[in-house]
């Protein structure tokens, strides 16, 4: 379970002074449950994001906790949280191919030998219908076969939550759909607790939570 309290994530102005930026009083997120943040641009949603992941924030002052499996990650580095994040765009190295990728996500924590991580991503692949495109470069991936490998390399990492920034926007309607359904399968398949922000409600899977006039996160 993710579970963040008493967030508070203020924006440095030029004077010294700290201008409130978003409140968070509670929200856990169940093994297996995707929550959506909603809002307008420039509230800090994916400022939110970052900092659960665990990115410096320089521009920001932030207090807060931040729980995962009845762990205390607040303090902890990114390398160490154990999140995965996967953005509206990117998330694959261009200059590696589909199995270079696939393996160098389960490099940090996988106890497999080379071998059979090799197999396991192959494995995946093949549960996509996407085993030919082992040797390509993501560049010449169709945008819905890129997000399925994203997310795939992100799962291959063996993360205990997983952070969704804007994951289908670049998707046209049709496909979009599909790639979103399958997403949110795995991620249940998994138990893994997702937060997913995004500005269309069709996006939105399960309960929805949003940025109010106060500037804090409630249930929409």
């Amino acid at each position: 379970m993710l579970n963040i309290r008493n967030l508070a994530i203020s924006s440095q102005i030029e004077n010294g002074q700290n201008t409130l930026l978003l409140r968070l009083n509670n929200l856990s997120i169940q093994p297996g449950e995707v929550v959506t943040l909603m809002g307008p641009s420039g509230v800090g949603k994916s400022t939110l994001l970052r900092w659960v992941l665990g990115e410096l924030l320089p521009d920001f002052t932030t207090q807060g906790e931040l729980m995962l499996d009845d762990r205390d990650i607040s303090e902890q580095p990114i390398a160490q949280r154990q999140i995965g994040m996967m953005f509206q765009k990117g998330g694959l190295f261009p200059h590696m191919t589909v199995a270079e990728n696939c393996l160098f996500a389960q490099k940090p924590r996988s106890m497999l030998k080379p071998n059979e991580q090799a197999e396991k991503a192959r494995a995946m692949l093949n549960d996509l219908a996407l085993n030919e495109k082992w040797a390509d470069y993501p560049h010449s991936l169709s945008g819905g076969q890129y997000s399925r490998i994203a997310l795939l390399c992100a799962l291959l990492a063996e993360p205990k939550a997983m952070l969704l920034d804007e994951p289908f926007s670049a998707l046209d309607a049709g496909l979009r759909a599909e790639v979103r359904d399958w997403i949110f399968k795995q991620l249940a398949a998994a138990t893994i607790p997702a937060l997913m922000v995004t500005h269309d409600r069709a996006d939105a899977s399960g309960r929805i939570v949003m940025v109010n006039e106060n500037k804090e996160i409630v249930d929409a």
